[in-house]
């Protein structure tokens, strides 16, 4: 593994000592081992330099080991080659947070329908298995990332019917700098082989360093803290809480509607070192945009800490009918009077939409 194998040479740069046998009949000297073009301190040799000790040869040698190892390298060609394949449908989503000034966090969510999986049976559980590969290329075709995982599902022989109704849900979050990105994805069902790809642009925004800014607006059915020893680990994990988007953006007026939104840049007072913050709801019909609910947190309900602050609430969806819907989160700087609004679409359905179930990922 190293790029100099001479390196380990102790009397290299002892004058006139361990000398090789080219240079002991007057072929070369000792000192002209440090001029080599490949970057070797290596003597010349009694015979021709062999291929292996060219300087091209020696750095590919050196990339090969050097990269990371490819489990998937049947989908990795399948993203090379462009080839579509829809036998494995599946939904995506990608959302931005900031995670320093000059990164963005990018959760990439997917989510599968369980009926298109194909399970097997094995002791009275059922269990499905799919390899994921990833790849983000910037717009010249430079890979800036690739990621790859092998995820499961299992479901005891009872439930096996009732789960074909649900949807399954997996995400990775990768850290990007601002800018146009192509994003590739191929997942194989490894039970019966098939793919499905997707292949779509990748816009990261880059976040105002001085005025008042805001993550993406997740819509969520599930949002809960979790404990400090999990913060920052795992899947859908954002901050201090646990965010597992829904991804058809539909609900029943039986589920649970969580927003999610991080406010940037706050303002503090310079006498208390706190924020004043406030914060407005609003949905709307999308047919006539007729406004059919309103809620607005003042700064006292609100937690004043830093310059950043993450809004997370249920919103009550019992009462609309079924129908699409727009909402829309305006976060209000009261020191500055600066605004930032996020919006977004929904639905609700009549029926009760299935909620999904969560792949566990395990390891290769």
């Amino acid at each position: 593994m190293a790029y100099d194998p001479c390196e380990k040479d102790a009397l290299a740069h002892v004058p006139g000592a361990g000398l090789s046998l080219s240079e002991m009949v007057g072929r070369g000297s000792q000192a002209r081992r440090f001029t080599n073009g490949n970057g070797t301190a290596c003597p010349l040799p009694f015979g021709e330099i062999s291929a292996r000790n060219d300087e091209f040869e020696m750095q590919e040698r050196n990339f090969l080991v050097q990269r990371p190892p490819q489990h998937f390298r049947e989908l990795e060609e399948r993203v090379l080659s462009h080839i579509v394949a829809n036998s494995l449908p599946f939904q995506h989503r990608a959302d931005f947070l900031r995670a320093t000034t000059n990164t963005v966090l990018v959760p990439i969510t997917v989510q599968l329908r369980n009926r298109d999986l194909s399970f097997e049976s094995k002791q009275g559980l059922y269990s499905a298995v799919l390899d994921l590969y990833g790849r983000i290329t910037d717009p010249g075709g430079r890979v800036i990332q690739t990621f790859e995982d092998v995820i499961s599902r299992d479901f005891p022989e009872s439930l096996f019917q009732a789960s074909l109704e649900l949807s399954s849900i997996y995400q990775r979050s990768v850290p990007l700098r601002s800018g146009l990105y192509r994003l590739d994805l191929v997942i194989k069902d490894t039970h019966n082989g098939n793919i499905g790809t997707l292949g779509t642009a990748l816009r990261v925004p880059r976040f105002e360093q001085e005025k008042l800014d805001a993550s993406s607006l997740i819509l969520a059915d599930q949002i809960e803290p979790v404990s400090t020893a999990q913060m920052a680990v795992g899947q859908f994990v954002l901050g201090a809480y646990k965010v597992r988007p829904r991804l058809s953006q539909e609900f029943s007026a039986s589920d649970k509607l969580g927003i999610y939104l991080q406010l940037y840049n706050l303002k503090a007072d310079e006498a208390t070192h706190k924020t004043k913050v406030s914060v407005a709801y609003r949905i709307m019909q999308t047919k006539d945009q007729k406004e059919v609910w309103r809620a607005v947190e003042s700064a006292d309900h609100l937690h004043q800490g830093g310059e950043q602050l993450t809004i997370e609430r249920l919103v009550p969806v019992n009462t609309l009918a079924p129908g699409r819907y727009s909402i829309e989160v305006t976060g209000i700087d009261l020191l500055t009077n600066e605004t930032v609004t996020r919006s977004t679409e929904f639905s609700i359905k009549p029926a009760s939409a299935k909620a999904p179930v969560t792949l566990r990922p395990s390891l290769y």
